[in-house]
């Protein structure tokens, strides 16, 4: 069964993928770039090519979600699977279900912190960057540079995606909040390793020392020296000069009050009130 890792885009699920890769698929808790295939990404255009005649419109590619994922389970095996689509329906056609989902670790973020880590990923102004937070119609794909796009992401408004997944009833859902993923990790971490062996009935108890290990090899700083020497095929390219743009750009470094101007604060705070308040962000 699935265990989905979703978020807002830029909002750490590159930094859980890393903690969790480690700690499933290592003896030691040691980490690679590598090891970030075994957590990979859905939809991926690899599973909806062979859909390809029949998808006229990216967002057809919401016909096959349900399919790939019963494809996914045949397994029989616990998956990890990350994901920045919205838990919504397209066209009557829904992203998952009880069936073949058996719980997800949502990671929430600060949106006045979004704005700039958004602005630079996507290279986008600020006010770009502000617009794609409230765009209520809002959509990840590669869309902008190929209409065939097979990857095709719903977001919604950051409010929206947050919510669609946060008060969903049909499957267990965990709560993490980046700032607390990145400033204290360890014990972060070890519920969301408590929250898979509840979901999952499993056995295996909490590996403390391997945990550790994953905490140590995983840390911002050495995410990012570990993309300064041998680069990152994550990231995304720079449209003006084809270089990639740095995936791990400023991490706890990133600081809205520093970064934004004060009436744009005001801005979002007032639009996301509500959910700023209930999710700790004053």
């Amino acid at each position: 069964m699935i265990i989905w890792l979703a978020s807002y885009p830029k909002s750490g699920n590159t930094l859980l993928r890393s903690l969790l890769s480690s700690y499933y698929f290592t003896n030691n808790g040691n980490f690679e770039f590598g090891l970030l295939k075994n957590i990979s990404q859905f939809p991926n255009p690899k599973l909806f090519y062979k859909h390809k005649k029949n998808i006229n419109h990216i967002s057809d590619v919401a016909k096959y979600w349900l399919l790939e994922q019963e494809n996914i389970n045949n397994k029989k095996k616990l998956i990890f699977l990350k994901t920045h689509c919205a838990l919504c329906s397209i066209n009557n056609y829904s992203f998952t279900n009880s069936k073949n989902s058996l719980g997800a670790i949502y990671i929430v973020r600060d949106p006045r912190n979004l704005i700039t880590s958004i602005k630079n990923h996507f290279q986008l102004s600020t006010k770009e960057a502000y617009e794609f937070l409230k765009n209520k119609r809002n959509a990840l794909s590669t869309i902008q540079e190929n209409k065939e796009s097979l990857d095709f992401q719903p977001l919604g408004s950051w409010d929206y995606h947050l919510n669609s997944w946060l008060k969903n009833k049909s499957f267990p859902i965990l709560k993490v909040r980046y700032e607390d993923l990145t400033k204290s990790t360890y014990e972060t971490f070890k519920k969301v390793i408590e929250f898979i062996n509840k979901i999952s009935k499993s056995k295996v108890k909490f590996n403390r020392k391997k945990a550790i290990n994953c905490v140590k090899n995983t840390s911002f700083e050495k995410l990012k020296k570990m993309e300064n020497i041998i680069g990152f095929n994550e990231a995304r390219l720079n449209q003006k000069n084809g270089k990639k743009i740095k995936f791990f750009y400023l991490g706890n470094k990133n600081n809205y009050i520093d970064s934004l101007d004060e009436e744009l604060i005001i801005k979002i705070n007032d639009l996301f009130k509500n959910d700023l308040k209930s999710n700790g962000y004053n």
